[in-house]
């Protein structure tokens, strides 16, 4: 695969990193939602919305990666 990115990764390696990313991304939205939950409110429910945001773009970067993966067997 030709490297298609300016840091000259590779289309697997840039999926691999999106992934990387969007877990952290989670983790730390997971940890900031749950920090805010016990005194609820509309800024306790933002958070959570934006967790589950976060989580749905996660899986499609985990979507794009197996896509990318070659196959095996």
């Amino acid at each position: 695969m030709p490297a298609a990115h300016p840091l000259q990764e590779t289309d697997l390696e840039m999926a691999l990193r999106h992934v990387i990313e969007a877990e952290v991304r989670v983790m730390r939205q997971r940890a900031l939602a749950a920090r805010l939950a016990p005194w609820g409110g509309q800024t306790a429910e933002l958070a959570e919305a934006l967790l589950a945001d976060f989580q749905a773009t996660l899986e499609a970067h985990r979507a794009h990666l197996v896509r990318l993966l070659p196959p095996q067997g």
